[in-house]
């Protein structure tokens, strides 16, 4: 025989109250716990962890306390990997910088890059940690030797960060302009990281029984959840413009040549920049003591020549100090293959390895020569003599006698700084003379244009890579207006939903929890609801 109708419906109300029981229940899933709290605070037996009781907190003052700080050093390590990661045009400058005060080479940049790092995951995973264990309904107890590991983490990022904003402010613009390329995407992972977070943040708040303390966690996260949703309304991405509005590739100019695929300013760098297909090509001149112009950035020949072997004593002397004969007994090819600044070198094959290793200095009128050959633009910074060197005073002449008699390049084509020191730009009246003495020949100043400006008049861009920016053919992040606004709203209804959802389910739990336990939260001075 067949049950009755109410047999069958009794049936069927109860599975469906033993569903409910059983999504109300808050499982401790053991292994997952274990692991949590073992590598968050050494808590890996049972007996040493607890959960947040009925009317306790989530943890102590002290715990509380060590979250804040780790919460601070997350973004400190994150602000200083970012912003490193995004200055690695001047890694090369950062490794100088040592070079020089160290007296040997090695590649800082990246060692700082992967202690950053390193340090970064280390301390997102501890905040993952916490986060997960706060889901789970756990109290926090973070071990000594992570509180010692934060403490170290936010010294060395604090330190590290304050040394490079003193040495290298401009990073800072760098940063900015990074934040405005990549900014839809930020956008995007910010939102769904407050949407992630959700879920504890609920889970925590249906417990409060202080309204006060409720009002400001739920205030706290609406506002910074609310404030994510709206930010694309006052922000700018130059990555976002509309179809037919992008404009030219600007100008590539080689910087020392290309000095990933050869030695600095010498005659087979500037041939890979020609080959690479820069348009133009850039450079730093140095008179020698005999007043013939060279190409040499440093003030001394340590670090791009064998000066300590040909000349042990002088390894000190200025560049400019050397007569032109003793420049030609110097190897400027060598460092290259036994540094390898830019970690290119082994990508040679034999035949540039070998001629790379034959390099010598180079003359300014070779380089103008094959500028000419090539019908390339020219940049050069033109340095003033030490006290003491014979052409201290008549160093901008001398310059232009090569430039306009000596070689066979058009003053159209060259365009030059004259640095009287590392960091002082020509005075007015020396640009006069320069004007007077040659009239076609361009100069150039330190002064910032604006961005229209610079799409009128066409911009270039100085690299140490032409031979890799030559083949992007667009930008790597680029989409239109429509194509954001969709992502956008996309972005923002989806993670509102969820919230909802998650609030919604939270708070439907808290009372079927309330309901089962047949009684009424106590209502108490503790900052969490008790049941009996």
């Amino acid at each position: 025989m067949g049950r009755s109708p109410v047999t069958l419906s009794r049936l069927r109300l109860g599975r469906l109250k033993v569903v409910r029981r059983r999504l109300l229940q808050r499982y401790e899933h053991q292994p997952l716990v274990s692991c949590l709290a073992g590598l968050y605070g050494c808590q890996w037996r049972r007996y040493q962890r607890s959960r947040v009781p009925p009317g306790g907190s989530c943890c102590s003052k002290l715990e509380c306390a060590s979250l804040g700080i780790l919460i601070v050093t997350f973004a400190l390590t994150l602000v200083l990997l970012y912003l490193w990661s995004e200055a690695q045009n001047d890694y090369n400058d950062f490794d100088w910088f040592n070079f020089v005060n160290l007296g040997f080479w090695f590649p800082w940049s990246m060692v700082l890059l992967v202690i950053a790092a390193v340090l970064f995951t280390y301390v997102s995973m501890l905040l993952v940690l916490a986060v997960c264990l706060l889901s789970e309904g756990q109290r926090l107890y973070l071990h000594w030797g992570h509180k010692i590991g934060i403490l170290v983490t936010l010294t060395f990022s604090i330190v590290a960060t304050a040394v490079l904003s003193d040495l290298w402010s401009g990073e800072w613009r760098t940063l900015l302009l990074s934040f405005q390329v990549t900014a839809p995407y930020l956008h995007v992972g910010g939102v769904l990281m407050m949407t992630a977070l959700s879920w504890p943040v609920a889970l925590h708040f249906f417990c409060i029984s202080i309204k006060m303390w409720r009002a400001a966690v739920l205030g706290l996260f609406l506002a910074l959840l609310l404030a994510l949703y709206l930010v694309p309304l006052g922000m700018y991405s130059p990555c976002i413009k509309d179809e037919g509005t992008l404009g030219p590739a600007p100008a590539l100019i080689g910087h020392r040549g290309a000095p990933m695929l050869a030695p600095e300013n010498t005659e087979m760098s500037f041939e890979k920049a020609v080959e690479a297909g820069a348009q133009g090509l850039e450079t730093d001149v140095t008179l020698s003591y005999d007043g013939v112009p060279f190409l040499m950035h440093d003030r001394t020949l340590q670090r791009t020549t064998n000066v300590q072997e040909v000349f042990p004593n002088r390894t000190k002397e200025p560049a400019a100090m050397f007569s032109w004969s003793e420049l030609e007994q110097l190897n400027a090819g060598a460092w290259f293959l036994s540094r390898d600044p830019f970690g290119s070198a082994s990508s040679l094959n034999k035949a540039d390895q070998a001629r790379s290793r034959n390099q010598s200095v180079y003359t300014l009128r070779g380089f103008l020569d094959l500028a000419a050959r090539h019908d390339r633009l020219v940049i050069f910074d033109l340095y003033r003599p030490p006290i003491g060197h014979p052409y201290r005073d008549t160093w901008i002449t001398r310059t232009l006698e090569v430039v306009q008699n000596e070689s066979s390049i058009r003053s159209s084509q060259a365009c030059f700084y004259a640095l009287p020191s590392s960091v002082m730009w020509l005075a007015p009246e020396m640009r006069y003379l320069v004007q007077e003495l040659d009239p076609e020949l361009q100069q150039t100043s330190g002064q910032m244009a604006p961005i229209e400006e610079l799409q009128e008049e066409g911009i270039s861009i100085t690299t140490n890579a032409p031979q890799i920016l030559i083949n992007l053919s667009f930008p790597l992040f680029i989409m239109t207006p429509e194509q954001y606004r969709l992502m956008w709203v996309l972005t923002d209804i989806v993670s509102a939903v969820l919230v909802i959802l998650t609030f919604s389910f939270h708070w439907w739990r808290e009372r079927g929890l309330a309901f089962c336990a047949s009684s009424r939260p106590t209502q108490d001075n503790r900052l969490y609801s008790k049941f009996r």
